[in-house]
């Protein structure tokens, strides 16, 4: 799948001869392809029959590993409370949202932008953001979206540098899996940045347990001479 500008998706390929097929119709229907986010033999492969066939420079943007998780093992108690983002915490979710942005994605946005943001997640019906709360102040977001028949997807999540390591992060993901399970979803995934540790041991002590590793490639056209 793709939705333009973005990368191109993979899903699960049980015969990597479907790989070069895939670069040869791609190469007709988006020439000016900005990446591919797979499997990572899957990416890998990709990327190179693209750098090749599409004279383009690739490069390996982010190594991920997605997480799933069926039933919640409850972090230990920290003091707050988890409640639904309102319009009211506009200001303080387009600062962490842009935050968030930046450090997990690298990417950069204006005031406005992080505005646009906010209102796209506190307006949309398809999706949700929750902040823990604690002494009446929000500490820690997380969202849901991507909804599936049976799983959602948790993200974005973050915390304020001066906030972590107080075990707020884990409180808040761990409540908002449970809501998803208590209205009926069969499953919860998420995707981590391999570079950060951190998160991948808080997930894992909350019950995300790995399913495969993901690459993210970014192509760009060499300049002509």
């Amino acid at each position: 799948m793709r939705t333009p500008p973005f990368q191109a998706v993979l899903s699960s390929i049980d015969d990597q001869a479907a790989i070069p097929l895939l670069v040869e119709d791609l190469l007709v229907a988006y020439p000016d392809l900005s990446g591919v986010l797979a499997r990572t033999d899957d990416a890998r492969w990709f990327a190179e029959l693209w750098r090749k066939q599409a004279g383009s420079t690739t490069r390996l943007k982010t190594s991920e590993r997605i997480f799933r998780c069926t039933k919640v093992d409850p972090p230990r108690p920290v003091s707050g409370r988890l409640r639904g983002a309102t319009r009211a915490d506009r200001d303080t979710v387009a600062v962490w949202l842009g935050a968030f942005a930046l450090e997990a994605l690298g990417e950069t946005a204006d005031a406005a932008q992080t505005r646009t943001m906010a209102d796209r997640w506190l307006e949309a019906r398809e999706r949700r953001l929750f902040l823990w709360e604690d002494d009446a102040r929000p500490v820690s977001l997380v969202g849901v979206s991507g909804e599936t028949p049976n799983g959602i997807r948790v993200a974005p999540v973050y915390t304020p540098p001066e906030l972590r390591g107080r075990g707020y992060a884990s409180a808040c993901v761990a409540a908002v899996t449970q809501a998803q399970f208590d209205r009926g979803r069969r499953f919860c995934f998420l995707f981590t940045d391999l570079a950060n540790p951190t998160s991948n041991k808080i997930y894992q002590a909350i019950g995300y347990e790995p399913v495969c590793d993901v690459d993210e490639y970014r192509f760009e056209a060499r300049p002509a001479h």
